[in-house]
């Protein structure tokens, strides 16, 4: 009896312990692939996230925290970019129209930085699938994700408006693909 309830007490803790949703079908890279799949552009999900498969293995929670883990570099690498663009339309004499536009992209994309590092934060803090925790933080998750996807979308909109022809070539492909890689995080986050 003392073996039964012991075998019982190991399951219930490691039930306890387990991030949600998990699959076990197939190697990890074949479950990235496949929750890939589930995203708008499952192509440049799959090649943003390979490399995570072996940390991911098979859980959900985990691969969406990865996934907005890339979302947030790529995001603060685009940011970067359209930094340095802004200190040159300063000095290149753009239009004060065009210079306010860059300024704008700058302050979405710093803003999409903060949301999504906070949201990959927050992943972190949830208790157990199922648990009131669980779904406070799953909500934060997904408001900050939207809104981080909001602010890209944002960025590309000032840019379309009032950027030159050049100015847009240059910084819309950036932050097109954080927008992208945000939107595929976001479906992962829904998925968990």
């Amino acid at each position: 009896m003392a073996r039964v309830m012991a075998l019982v007490a190991f399951v219930l803790m490691a039930a306890s312990l387990s991030d949600g949703k998990m699959t076990t079908t197939g190697s990890p890279t074949e479950f990235v692939r496949s929750s890939c799949g589930a995203t708008r552009y499952p192509d440049l999900c799959f090649r943003s996230l390979a490399s995570y498969a072996p940390a991911v293995r098979h859980s959900a929670r985990q691969l969406a925290r990865a996934a907005l883990s890339v979302s947030a570099d790529r995001a603060r690498s685009a940011s970067a970019y359209v930094a340095r663009e802004a200190a040159a339309a300063s000095s290149a004499g753009r239009s004060s129209r065009e210079a306010g536009a860059v300024q704008d992209c700058l302050d979405n994309m710093a803003d999409s930085v903060d949301r999504l590092r906070e949201s990959a934060e927050e992943m972190g803090r949830m208790g157990r699938a199922g648990s009131t925790s669980f779904a406070w933080h799953m909500a934060n998750v997904r408001t900050w994700c939207s809104a981080a996807l909001t602010d890209e979308n944002t960025c590309l909109d000032s840019l379309t408006e009032h950027g030159s022809e050049s100015l847009r070539a240059a910084v819309r492909p950036k932050v097109l693909e954080v927008a992208q890689v945000t939107s595929n995080a976001l479906a992962l986050v829904n998925r968990v």
